[in-house]
């Protein structure tokens, strides 16, 4: 093989990007270390499988200005910078977004190369290297066979990972199973749907699942960041719930095999260890609360080890904690403090069950009006609209600061005081960042007490990309839209045990069991970057998020003199919130790229819309 490997790396046609892996591998000066030299020597090669897990993307809080972006695109979370049109979900909000410029595409074009997403790019250039290894490693040199094995699994699993991600973003993406260089034809290169894409992101999966040599769970701190035989199974039952979901599946019914796939996830995940983290261990920082220990699994980085305390982790971040300012951005003008960052909105408080596990709102029609004003209550829950945040499902306070929730910084007990002339007060004010905008601020991702000594600014552990209460919400949903009902309860009770809520009622009809699968999964899942694309693959291909994310809410309490409140519920804006057109159901490709494609093959590459 006489093409060097900086021309093998090159952008083929529009779909993939500029890479070098003159980070990873000692490529001479000129550039003419050939594909066959590197693979000709054990290091290098292994050097190359290590390029293979570059730009794995920086979830939670890695956007510009520690904006939780993707949250804050969805109706769980609104950001406290909607009036400087200069972050991501900020532009997202007023519309200036396109199919040339996409601030949650694109990121930020800071020096910080982790805060800029550049996601259609960077996944395209990591399928490449993928499919170069590939077609490498069975004539490689290697230090034993065993080794060789492990290789082809791992690249077979970041393959799937990365198409995964280009599919939860992008719908419809072409599937390039071997690497091309600029004199390729791509004139017969099309959009596949996403059951075809699944599809293939199931045989990669298998390949590394049927490994000999692959393990099921990292052992290791050494290979923190290595991918097992978990995570296969974990993305493609995630992908076959993705191409059963009305968004994807193109008329055609799925959900029986999703259901399939995701049962034997479940089970094979729990018969090879793992399991849900149910007991708080570290009660001093954690508390002795109901759902300490969904606090405690979230803010600590899961132990690698033969039997690790947390057995409920999949998948972990490695390399960056998370830079979180105080307590959950708690800002309100506290010394030492930055922003009130992303607020919890009303929807989402709403979305937690009372302790007798009734939902607050009918979950059929939540709301009466399309602002979102009136809500429709369930008039079998205990819920007080005099007393919101008493009786409530134990996750709530540990996912939200709501006034009269109390927190620790620099070493002082305080009280969140959302109303007028209180501490952390509401503003509204475009130009102020420093307050709740919905009467709400974060806490999950914050360690409770974190900041209690003089420093103000926190590391909250690495971001769990995947854990098991995921895959069993996943196959509740699967379960539940294929009509097994029982199957469905009996999972969702699984997940609601672990906070000692009630089991759900028996007898709930198919449509009730979805509507209850959908709200369990936006209450454990807060903040985790799910309801997200939960909103979107929800929707039919011509709908809109008009229901969910164009009026939010946030709760005013008003003091009554005798240290009570009343509660009054407000629009955040008196204008629609920007980000919930049909186009917003998926990112656009960048336009430059769509141009080519579309002059290339003759069809429309372009998402609906933009």
């Amino acid at each position: 093989m006489k093409l060097t490997l900086k021309y093998l790396l090159l952008s083929a046609a529009a779909v993939l990007g500029m890479s070098s892996c003159s980070d990873v591998l000692d490529v001479a000066p000129d550039g003419t270390l050939t594909l066959d030299e590197v693979f000709q020597d054990p290091d290098k090669t292994g050097a190359f499988l290590n390029s293979c897990y570059a730009n794995l993307p920086y979830k939670g809080y890695f956007y510009w200005g520690w904006e939780a972006a993707v949250t804050a695109c969805s109706d769980d979370g609104w950001t406290c910078w909607d009036g400087s049109n200069n972050t991501a979900a900020s532009k997202v909000y007023s519309g200036d977004v396109s199919a040339t410029s996409h601030s949650l595409r694109d990121g930020w074009s800071g020096n910080d190369s982790w805060m800029t997403n550049k996601y259609w790019t960077r996944y395209w250039e990591q399928i490449r290297l993928c499919n170069i290894f590939l077609e490498n490693i069975d004539n490689a040199a290697v230090n034993s066979e065993a080794q060789r094995d492990r290789m082809r699994a791992e690249a077979h699993v970041l393959r799937a990972y990365f198409y995964s991600e280009l599919v939860k973003w992008f719908g419809k993406v072409p599937v390039l199973d071997h690497s091309v260089d600029a004199t390729a034809d791509f004139s017969d290169m099309k959009r596949q749907s996403v059951y075809k894409v699944a599809k293939f992101i199931e045989e990669d999966c298998d390949m590394a699942i049927y490994s000999d040599n692959l393990p099921w769970r990292i052992e290791t701190a050494s290979e923190a960041r290595r991918v097992t035989k978990a995570l296969a199974w974990t993305i493609k039952s995630k992908m076959m719930l993705f191409a059963a979901s009305p968004l994807f599946n193109e008329g055609q019914n799925h959900w029986e095999e999703a259901f399939e796939m995701n049962r034997a996830a479940v089970r094979e995940l729990k018969s090879h260890g793992y399991e849900l983290f149910t007991i708080c261990t570290n009660p001093n920082t954690f508390g002795t609360g109901d759902a300490a220990c969904l606090r405690q699994l979230i803010n600590t980085a899961a132990d690698y080890s033969g039997s690790p305390s947390d057995k409920e982790t999949i998948w972990q971040q490695y390399g960056m904690d998370c830079f979180v300012w105080h307590i959950g951005y708690v800002g309100s003008g506290i010394d030492g403090t930055y922003s009130a960052g992303i607020s919890p909105t009303q929807k989402l408080v709403d979305a937690f069950n009372t302790l007798d596990g009734e939902p607050v709102l009918d979950l059929s029609k939540p709301y009466l009006d399309d602002k979102h004003l009136l809500p429709n209550y369930n008039p079998n829950s205990q819920y007080d609209p005099n007393n919101p945040f008493a009786n409530r499902d134990p996750r709530m306070d540990e996912t939200l600061l709501h006034n009269g929730s109390t927190f620790y910084y620099q070493g002082e007990k305080r009280t969140i005081e959302t109303f007028e002339g209180g501490a952390n007060a509401i503003n509204l004010t475009a130009s102020v960042d420093d307050f709740t905008r919905t009467g709400y601020y974060h806490c999950k991702f914050v360690q409770p007490g974190a900041s209690q000594g003089s420093s103000y600014a926190v590391n909250t552990p690495p971001w769990k990309f995947f854990r098991l209460a995921e895959v069993i919400l996943n196959y509740a949903e699967a379960a539940a839209e294929a009509g097994h009902l029982t199957e469905a309860k009996d999972a969702v009770d699984e997940i609601r045990a672990r906070v000692k809520m009630p089991a759900l009622p028996d007898g709930l009809s198919q449509q009730d069991m979805i509507l209850r699968v959908r709200n369990e999964r936006q209450v454990e899942l807060a903040w985790e970057e799910c309801r997200y694309y939960d909103l979107r693959r929800w929707q039919q291909p011509d709908g809109d998020l008009y229901d969910t994310c164009r009026w939010l809410t946030g709760m005013r309490p008003i003091p009554r003199g005798d240290g009570t409140y009343s509660y009054e519920r407000y629009n955040i804006w008196q204008i629609p919130r920007g980000g919930s057109s049909n186009r917003d159901l998926l990112l656009p490709l960048p336009i430059d790229e769509v141009s080519r494609l579309d002059a290339v093959t003759g069809d429309s590459w372009q998402n609906p819309g933009w």
